[in-house]
């Protein structure tokens, strides 16, 4: 096991790493930027060092600066968390070559998951399903619209190096696909560097659903799976474990075929360490959409579910230990969900960056807090806005949705503005209630 990591991240990320790597023994070092200097996670961490000014790319994403960081400190491995370099392998390879453990999957397998297009390629032929689409990357307008009428309408362009939703646009018609093909080309080159952009069919109201993903090289297994269709602009805004789609032992044949296809992905990229697949769901079928290469943000709610530590297990795997967790131990107990608690206009979604002049967050049963911050700490606008997790379980999904409106009624954050009040709307919401999820959930209900 490792003396001694350093987390190449910040807020509640970096301070749920710290606390895991204490408890198994490891010392931990915090990077910072001067925006962050007086966070929770550069103080609860054994040592700390500055990276540089509040930009991400002179501080989180300076991979000199990180490298240099490892190196003064003696860290031995290096976890990235999610966002910044957690998906990077180029960044992975910087920290191997320095004699450094990077504590996430091997860079190649990295490789092939960042093309979302190869990727594609890859899985379709270890016998995953995947969304219909074009067949590689789509080189220009003409080609796209060819493309289209083959898949059919409404088709969605996506860039090929894309992910958070970033790059994706959708064309109901060959009139809006050049618009579509032109507004991802360019977002895809100043988000990620290239053009590159590959179609899929569109449906208009799937449910996402993802399976966590273990293995150590040589043994892969799933941690069962999270329902994520509430959603904005494609990124997630409440997750649960397990999805309501399973509940009560209903579609057992979907289920297996949904952890069956996830296997495959992950060994088709040759994966190991914690990674998730993500897939959807639409008139019975599922389709692979991407894997991601990294812990996401909506892990807890699978640790308080399965009693499985995905950090604690990222760790020891990167050490060189074994996956000793067989199959057949991984078993759900009752039900969970994580609600992003965002410092966020909850109507026109804009940041809303501020002190924290007042923050009381619940405590009680079945309550989790992931937090970044504390009362009178300040959100920057630097970084993305999330302030908090709160993860809720309960011994059946109706005791833990019961328990997240008590919990959330409780929350109490004064200063600045945030989303609380549209979580509230969605536990209360009756559709919510019946499980009756999808990606439009938003804009179907919980309005106001």
């Amino acid at each position: 096991m490792f003396k001694k990591i350093l987390i190449a991240n910040r807020g509640e990320i970096a301070r749920r790493i710290i606390h895991v790597a204490r408890r198994m023994g490891v010392k931990t070092v915090a990077v910072y930027s001067d925006a962050d200097e007086k966070l929770p996670f550069v103080k609860e961490a054994d040592e700390a060092v500055r990276l540089g000014p509040a930009p991400a790319k002179e501080s989180y994403l300076n991979t000199e600066a990180l490298l240099d960081a490892a190196k003064k400190t003696g860290a031995e491995g290096i976890h990235p968390g999610y966002g910044f370099v957690s998906e990077n392998a180029e960044f992975a390879r910087a920290v191997t070559a320095q004699g450094v453990t990077f504590i996430g999957p091997p860079p190649e397998a990295m490789t092939r998951m960042k093309d979302k297009s190869e990727a594609r390629r890859l899985v379709a032929a270890a016998g995953v399903p995947i969304v219909p689409g074009s067949k590689g990357l789509v080189a220009d307008a003409a080609t796209a619209a060819a493309e289209a009428e083959r898949i059919g309408y409404p088709v969605l362009v996506k860039a090929a190096g894309g992910g958070g939703g970033i790059g994706m646009t959708v064309a109901n018609s060959p009139v809006d696909l050049e618009k579509a093909f032109r507004a991802s080309s360019d977002r895809a080159k100043s988000a990620f560097g290239r053009e590159g952009v590959y179609l899929e069919r569109y449906f208009p109201a799937p449910r996402h659903i993802e399976v966590q993903i273990l293995g150590d090289g040589k043994k892969t297994l799933h941690v069962l799976e999270r329902e994520c269709s509430i959603q904005r602009r494609h990124q997630k805004v409440v997750e649960e474990a397990g999805s309501p789609l399973f509940l009560d032992g209903q579609r057992p044949e979907l289920k297996a075929k949904l952890f069956d296809a996830a296997l495959k992905a992950a060994n088709a990229f040759g994966y190991a360490n914690a990674g998730t697949v993500e897939l959807l769901y639409s008139d019975g079928e599922i389709y692979f959409i991407e894997m991601n290469a990294r812990l996401q943000v909506e892990h807890p709610v699978t640790e308080v579910t399965t009693g499985v530590d995905l950090i604690g297990w990222q760790l020891r795997i990167a050490s060189g230990e074994s996956l000793t967790l067989e199959q057949s131990q991984v078993q759900r107990k009752g039900h969970a969900l994580e609600f992003r608690i965002y410092a966020e206009d909850p109507v026109k979604f804009f940041p809303s960056p501020g002190p924290l002049k007042v923050y009381q967050a619940p405590t009680g049963d079945g309550v989790r807090l992931d937090s970044g911050y504390e009362q009178g700490d300040v959100v920057t606008p630097n970084y993305d806005p999330m302030i908090a997790k709160l993860i809720i379980s309960g011994d059946s999904r109706a005791q833990a949705i019961a328990r997240a409106e008590d919990a959330l009624s409780r929350f109490t954050i004064e200063g600045i503005k945030h989303n609380i009040p549209l979580h509230l709307r969605i536990v209360r919401d009756a559709a919510f209630k019946e499980g009756a999820l999808d990606t439009k959930f938003l804009e179907k209900h919980a309005k106001g």
